[in-house]
């Protein structure tokens, strides 16, 4: 074994994908050890301080991951010895705000290792940043530049993302997912950079669960993203109404739609989308206390829709069930909540059941 060549080491190593082997490959010999760092594909990150230690073994990366702080030193250290990372994961775990951990969080990931990445790594295409709240405008505006290949991009919470960083994400034209949850600063104007750039052809999943400045003129605009599949605007506020809502209705590539605790939608909203969205075959209506059974028999002849989830949904009864069970042949699941179990009788249940799944939470 010793007289094989580090190609064919390389080749050798390609097999192993088990993270705990190729630690013990690395542990044979030196050569083995510089292959192993070589041929590896992706690695996760415990200790962000220790990565100037390790992580130039590694320079052919196409995946790294850390859920810890890390400073844009690290980052800036990351940029300039693995060129070739895709797949960047920085998602930051949950932390005490007692800990230390949270204390430390002003010297966390900001815009200056950002930007580094975006300079060093050209070819990213899926980028998490998913709790990193030194994340800004400069660092991601420069991310949406740079990264050419960007497909899926999560900005959930971080809360100093405002709308000059959407306007450059709605320039952008090979992004397919992206998360905006909780990033409280964004409001129409930036909906309107989403729906009127070159994005609006190409993306097919958005999020925007938590953003409470986005009113129905905003939501009327995303109408015109004509390839989106799933949208999240749960959580949004009272100023989201049956006016934005039915405007949704016109997207008709859409197949998720999640509207929980979206206190001012109603019957109307589902009409529009039972009659318009052929594609839809899951609608979240958790908490949407002015739904009725009129809005949800809507479904009745609808081809396409799979689950419907009602929860804390109180005025639609076990014969608004029944009916759906009648006339919806493609619905395979209505999630309920448990306080309703015992106000709806148990044959009629169990006739239910005969044609689609109560699931009750």
């Amino acid at each position: 074994m010793s007289q094989l060549e580090d190609h064919q080491l390389g080749l050798i190593l390609d097999w192993v994908n088990d993270p705990r082997d190729r630690k013990s490959v690395s542990l044979v010999c030196k050569q083995w050890m510089r292959v192993e760092g070589l041929t590896r594909l992706s690695i996760r990150v415990f200790e962000a301080d220790s990565l100037c230690g390790f992580i130039p073994r590694y320079p052919n990366i196409f995946t790294f991951e850390c859920s810890k702080l890390i400073n844009n030193d690290n980052l800036k250290l990351l940029s300039k010895t693995c060129p070739e990372i895709k797949v960047l994961n920085l998602n930051l775990e949950e932390c005490p705000i007692d800990s230390e951990e949270y204390l430390l969080a002003a010297d966390d990931v900001g815009d200056d290792g950002v930007c580094a990445l975006a300079n060093g790594c050209r070819k990213l295409s899926k980028v998490s940043l998913r709790t990193r709240k030194n994340m800004g405008n400069v660092g991601l505006v420069s991310l949406i530049k740079l990264a050419q290949n960007l497909t899926n991009l999560d900005l959930g919470w971080c809360n100093k993302i405002t709308d000059q960083a959407l306007e450059a994400i709605g320039a952008a034209n090979s992004i397919t997912m992206l998360n905006l949850e909780g990033c409280s600063l964004i409001t129409d104007v930036g909906l309107d950079y989403l729906a009127t750039g070159a994005l609006s052809r190409s993306l097919k999943k958005l999020v925007l669960e938590n953003c409470y400045q986005v009113t129905d003129c905003g939501v009327s605009l995303l109408r015109q993203m004509c390839c989106l599949e799933e949208l999240n605007i749960a959580y949004c506020g009272r100023k989201v109404t049956d006016i934005g809502c039915t405007e949704i209705a016109a997207i008709q590539t859409l197949k998720i739609l999640n509207l929980s605790w979206l206190y001012n939608i109603s019957d109307p909203t589902l009409v529009a989308l039972a009659e318009n969205c052929q594609n839809l075959m899951l609608v979240d209506l958790t908490g949407c206390k002015l739904v009725t059974g009129a809005g949800i028999r809507a479904f009745t002849n609808h081809g396409r829709v799979e689950t419907l989830v009602l929860l804390f949904c109180y005025k639609i009864s076990g014969n608004d069930l029944e009916h759906l069970a009648l006339g919806c042949h493609s619905l395979k699941y209505v999630v309920l909540d448990k306080g309703k179990k015992s106000r709806i009788p148990m044959m009629m249940q169990r006739n239910i059941s005969r044609f689609y799944d109560l699931i009750w939470r």
